[in-house]
């Protein structure tokens, strides 16, 4: 260790010797810069650094040289998405712990009742838990929580992107919140991060209304070398007649199965498909080639409709490095769970975002010496026949360039923290009318939305309007004496563990024709009756939408292009449309691209010069016009709705908006605009949403009042700021083409 680090010999000494058995040369300079933040307890901190470069540590050695400095055992509470890294933590945390006296507990639902009633016992140590099962406690042990958490010295919530922007996150604000009320106390916070877009806004994500006094401590080296291919395919044109129903299954994913096989036998590595269905199509594909060549299987799944075991077998055969593996996997292994090093990662279309792009990538590249590598695999159909916008512009392998470039740049999107997450307030309501046997409409109020709590952006009079509301669906009663409890709906429902839960695993919208089931859709904007939307390749009209069954009917329609609309993969920003355009608009091609995706991008370009588009924003399509606007999806919803607000049949859809004409001309679209962009104020919600179909998005949201469920959703779903601004720009140049 270097004599120059002083960071260093500020720890206890048995963590110096810890330090140097294990034969580190030096700290990394995240370490170096947040152990004199944290040492003395005295503020808030974020740890941002690359994946790999030591933020566990730099959170836990100087706070744990802070516990050992105390004249009473203290507690450290480590808060994880996963249980699965919880596992991982507690044999990383055991081996240095064991030396210090120091107990690491484990608490989630497979850890045994022996061990939790240890740990309540003696109250001190590391405690490693998921905000599932701090919920859980806050509400089964009520009157204790004040005893439990009395000696606790930090909070320390790793992959802190991962909780930012969601009714997770808010969840976790509001137990931290909660346990703080208890105990009398501010307890200093950490957040670990390796992907944050904004630093200012995660510290107010860490602590509400005090943001500007968090310590932040942001290393940008990555420490290794990057290596990107991104290689296109093309899935041939495909002639079908009126009749034909059938769902005709693509070529081109048992093409790039085998360049996968080729480039990745004999190692470990994780390739992201973009959806369940789609991580076993490659897995089978995979699976099939081994066979065929008689080898021993090196492709395994991971997603999170799998068992357990299945899950857990992927892992393992990550873990144990002595034979290859290879990972098809969701969104699952983009954290931090202890799989090994791996030599690459692969995406198959777009990422769903530069943010995850960024995380999925810091899985390679973790050895010494080693680059990271990442390959990424467009897919485009070929052109001719009634191409659809978006293969005309290769809008997918657009995307994925625009992506890629903005993250060799080193910008990455900010946090989402504008969200009202009023669903996760009702759960927070009643889990702390359970903690503590019931509670006054002011207490929950003063608790729950006062200045610096979590959901402070509550006025007095919407929640009011939210208990009433309740109280008429049975959630919750109020006795006598004015004290709230559980109604007969909402004891049933929080005497249920799924109810420790704030988030809902994600959905897709099955898409029915005739009463035949065609196959799921994910669904991250909104719907509306009379839409087309493309799936399997044939474009169909939307009959009705069934919320609670998340259900589309559907209609086969023919004539016109095929819309642009097709589920989605993720929310995309305006920076990263943006880019697209900038892209579209330049001759300079990267060098990453192979052959075929160098071709797209000169389609793309030619596509673009020859619609004009640099000058133009409507495409009259005939049956539709669609409006480019080059924004994100929460922008373009937004248009989408100021457009049905008017009586069109409108829909955000990839850069822009398509509009159904129907009875109207392009110029009649164009007037919409105009009028919207003449109004000072934006429209009422209850008129803006008016027509919305699938407005429940969060776990709760069934049990908001109408009002407050549009306010929800638009502060999560809708930028109307960035919406209007950019219709009152549009209108000057009025470009009818």
């Amino acid at each position: 260790m270097s004599e120059s680090s002083a960071s260093f010999y500020r720890l206890d000494e048995r963590i110096q010797r810890f330090i140097w058995a294990e034969g580190w040369e030096s700290l990394r300079d995240a370490q170096e810069a947040a152990i004199p933040l944290i040492l003395d307890a005295d503020r808030d901190v974020i740890v941002a650094a690359a994946t790999a470069t030591g933020k566990t540590e730099a959170a836990f050695l100087p706070a744990l040289t802070h516990m050992l400095q105390l004249k009473e055992s203290g507690l450290i509470v480590y808060i994880s998405p996963l249980k699965a890294l919880i596992n991982d933590q507690f044999d990383r945390f055991d081996r240095l712990c064991g030396q210090l006296d120091i107990p690491v507990w484990p608490w989630h639902g497979d850890v045994s009742a022996s061990i939790k009633n240890r740990f309540l016992s003696k109250r001190s140590g590391i405690l490693l838990i998921t905000p599932e099962s701090l919920e859980a406690m806050l509400c089964n042990r009520g009157t204790s929580v004040s005893a439990i958490f009395d000696r606790s010295t930090f909070f320390v919530v790793d992959e802190l992107h991962a909780f930012i922007g969601s009714e997770r996150g808010k969840q976790l604000q509001s137990l931290m919140h909660r346990i703080e009320r208890a105990v009398g106390r501010k307890v200093p916070r950490i957040g670990l991060s390796a992907t944050l877009g904004d630093m200012n806004l995660a510290a107010e994500f860490l602590r509400t209304g005090e943001g500007a006094s968090v310590a932040i401590v942001e290393s940008r080296s990555s420490g290794s070398e990057l290596k990107i291919l991104v290689k296109g395919y093309e899935e041939p044109l495909v002639i079908r007649s009126g009749d034909d129903d059938e769902e005709r299954e693509p070529t081109t994913p048992a093409l790039i199965a085998t360049h996968l096989f080729k480039s990745l036998r004999g190692s470990n590595n994780l390739v992201f498909p973009n959806s369940r269905r789609e991580v076993e199509r490659f897995t089978h594909l995979l699976n099939n080639l081994c066979l065929q060549q008689q080898l021993p299987n090196e492709f395994w799944p991971h997603h999170g409709s799998l068992s357990k075991e299945i899950r857990t077998e992927t892992e393992a055969a990550l873990k144990q490095q002595s034979l290859p593996a290879t990972a098809i996997c969701t969104n699952t292994l983009e954290l931090g769970i202890d799989i090994g090093s791996v030599k690459s990662v692969a995406q198959i279309g777009s990422p769903p975002s530069v943010a995850r792009l960024r995380q999925r990538l810091g899985r390679s590249g973790r050895r010494k010496g080693e680059p990271a590598i990442f390959r990424s695999y467009c897919i485009e159909d070929a052109l001719g026949g009634q191409a659809s916008l978006a293969t005309e512009l290769r809008l997918e392998t657009i995307k994925t360039t625009a992506m890629i470039s903005l993250l060799l740049e080193g910008w990455f999107e900010p946090p989402a923290t504008n969200g009202a997450h009023l669903s996760t307030l009702v759960q927070q309501m009643l889990s702390v009318i359970a903690q503590y046997g019931g509670a006054t409409i002011s207490r929950l109020y003063t608790l729950l939305c006062a200045e610096k709590a979590p959901f402070s952006g509550v006025s007095k009079e919407d929640f009011i309007v939210l208990v009433r509301h309740l109280g008429q669906n049975e959630l919750l009663m109020q006795d006598s004496s004015g004290v709230l409890l559980h109604g007969r709906v909402g004891e049933k429902l929080v005497n249920h563990y799924t109810f420790y839960a704030a988030f809902v695993i994600d959905e897709e919208f099955r898409v029915v024709a005739s009463g035949k089931t065609l196959g799921t859709i994910p669904i991250s904007q909104m719907l509306t009756v009379g839409q087309r939307i493309l799936f399997a390749g044939k474009t169909w009209f939307v009959e009705e939408i069934d919320e609670t069954q998340k259900t589309i009917y559907v209609i086969r329609t023919s004539g016109g292009v095929p819309p642009l609309f097709s589920g989605s993969t993720g929310r995309v920003h305006t920076h990263v449309r943006q880019r697209m355009r900038s892209l579209l608009e330049s001759n300079d091609v990267p060098v990453f691209l192979d052959e075929v995706v160098r071709r797209f991008l000169a389609e793309a370009r030619q596509g673009y010069t020859d619609r004009n588009l640099g000058h133009t924003f409507f495409i009259d399509q005939g049956k539709v016009v669609y409006i480019l606007t080059w924004l994100g999806d929460a922008a373009n919803e937004a248009i989408a709705c100021l457009l049905i607000q008017r009586g069109f049949v409108a829909i955000p859809a990839g850069p822009g908006v398509e509009v159904q004409k129907g009875k109207h001309s392009t110029e009649d679209v164009l007037n919409a605009l105009i009028d919207a962009a003449a109004v000072d104020d934006p429209p009422p919600l209850d008129m803006l949403l008016a027509e919305v179909k699938n407005l429940y998005r969060e776990k709760w949201d069934w049990a908001l009042p109408d009002e407050l469920l549009r306010i929800a959703y638009a502060s999560l779903y809708l930028d109307l700021e960035e919406a209007l601004k950019w219709t009152k720009q549009i209108v000057a140049v009025n470009p009818v083409n």
